[in-house]
């Protein structure tokens, strides 16, 4: 049920100035002006897109079979979409929902966040943008996320309903959104952003938080996939030229019966993704996602036009061909020679002066309550983007606030919203000043490698629910790699 206002002329010209202006924020957010900043004259091809909103998509419907009354507000801010929702027992706490990844089109679309029932039920008020880009543009999905929060108050004075300031202000997000989640908490944004704004907690679920090491991945995916192949010498970038041969060379059917050749490729994915762990089988096996794994092959390392430089780096990497890690074997010793190194161009994603990074960094500098999700399975953002999320927060000292839980499941996202609520709920519980909930160790080799990884925090129930963004439904492929946790 959507409860409607009449909108006076004193609400809505209050309205128009908290939208002009800095908007609302929480007890951690934002009240300061949006930030000066000094132009550059440097350009990409991002810069030139453009992208169109059919606003005719943007109102939505009350969520069926719930007594929650909210009232629902939509429309267009900085040329970006977005949807309001607030119930009429509003808690005062309210949660910014970043969608992942919406491809390369003109069209911006929208996604309600997956835990939307569970929010309204229980008094949170939601808001979400369309971001006013489309591509990897995470710098645009921070910005456009920040405006939205910083004009919450004024959203809703404009549509007739007078709120106080957000006693809380959260932020979670699936895969790109969950870098943007996370990149959202981090000082270096915080200190750059255009429309700055301070959440007190986040939950990046799927998320790229290793920001542009996920690239490095997949170049390095790649140039190993082209080696064994036989086609070590092939440049990185004419990978098109020579896909059909390594597919054959790698599988005999994509992906699930590798050749001897593709038993090695195995091996040196398994431990570019996170090591020896549970359902990694049966996530390299999902050829629906490792397909659009190799679909991202053969680029040139700017993101689609994100940097004008390219940003690969992969000479960090050691590739591994069995499953002993002992030591490097006489093949291994010879394949880690021979392969191409790909080196990132000087600056090719550096400070700026006219706001964030063209791709803004996850480094593990924050100081507000985290708690992530990831699936064992992924081959997409794989497991190792926790790792390494992990081993900067601990260098830089942020260790502390970070909890982050595995997922036995083999897709993309593919989380329950048992499992997502469950960590929404921990960090939520953390933040208002609970005990750290429990986590998993993402690091310790034995530990992940364990037959029972993962288990703790796996829900196979309770996985359908209204406007779910993710891949729930995979996990009837795995039920023998779940057997260990019954």
């Amino acid at each position: 049920m959507n409860r409607t206002f009449r909108n006076t002329a004193g609400l809505a010209l209050l309205g128009s100035l908290l939208i002009a202006g800095c908007g609302g924020g929480s007890s951690a957010g934002s009240s300061a002006p949006i930030r000066t900043v000094t132009a550059e004259t440097e350009t990409r091809p991002q810069d030139s897109r453009t992208f169109t909103i059919d606003t005719a998509t943007l109102p939505f419907a009350a969520l069926a079979g719930t007594t929650a009354v909210t009232d629902r507000w939509s429309g267009v801010l900085n040329g970006a979409g977005y949807r309001v929702e607030v119930p009429q027992n509003w808690n005062g706490r309210l949660v910014l929902y970043a969608h992942g990844y919406a491809g390369a089109g003109a069209a911006l679309g929208f996604t309600n966040p997956s835990i939307r029932r569970h929010l309204i039920e229980n008094g949170y008020a939601w808001a979400a943008s369309t971001y006013s880009k489309n591509y990897y543009d995470v710098r645009v999905g921070v910005e456009d996320t920040n405006a939205l929060a910083r004009n919450f108050l004024g959203i809703a004075v404009t549509n007739g309903r007078v709120l106080a300031n957000p006693s809380k202000t959260y932020i979670i997000g699936h895969s790109m959104g969950g870098h943007i989640a996370a990149a959202a908490v981090e000082q270096e944004t915080i200190a750059t952003a255009v429309n700055t704004f301070r959440y007190d907690g986040a939950v990046p679920m799927c998320g790229v938080h290793g920001d542009t090491e996920l690239f490095d991945y997949f170049a390095a995916y790649q140039l190993a996939a082209q080696t064994l192949a036989g086609f070590g010498a092939t440049p990185f970038t004419s990978f098109s030229t020579i896909a059909t041969n390594v597919r054959t060379a790698m599988f005999t059917t994509f992906s699930t019966v590798p050749t001897a050749s593709g038993l090695q490729l195995r091996e040196a994915v398994k431990n570019l993704t996170g090591g020896e762990r549970p359902v990694f089988i049966q996530g390299y096996a999902n050829t629906a996602l490792q397909s659009v794994v190799w679909g991202t092959f053969g680029g040139d390392g700017t993101v689609n036009g994100i940097l004008n430089k390219s940003v690969l780096d992969t000479n960090r990497f050691v590739y591994q061909l069995d499953t002993d890690l002992s030591a490097q074997s006489a093949t291994e010793v010879t394949f880690n020679a021979a392969i191409q190194k790909i080196t990132a161009a000087t600056d090719a994603n550096r400070l700026r002066t006219d706001g964030l990074r063209w791709i803004p960094k996850v480094n593990g500098q924050f100081s507000v309550p985290v708690v992530t999700l990831h699936t064992l399975g992924d081959m997409y953002v794989p497991f190792s983007m926790q790792q390494i999320y992990r081993a900067r927060a601990d260098v830089n000292g942020s260790g502390n606030f970070l909890v982050q839980r595995a997922i036995r499941a083999p897709s993309h996202c593919d989380f329950t919203i048992a499992e997502q609520v469950e960590a929404f709920n921990a960090m939520v519980t953390w933040e208002l000043g609970g005990a750290k909930p429990a986590g998993d160790d993402v690091t310790t080799r034995a530990t992940v490698a364990s037959p029972t990884y993962g288990c703790t925090f796996t829900r196979n129930a309770g996985g359908a629910a209204e406007d779910n963004p993710t891949t729930v439904g995979t996990r009837a492929a795995i039920a023998p790699g779940l057997a260990a946790c019954i």
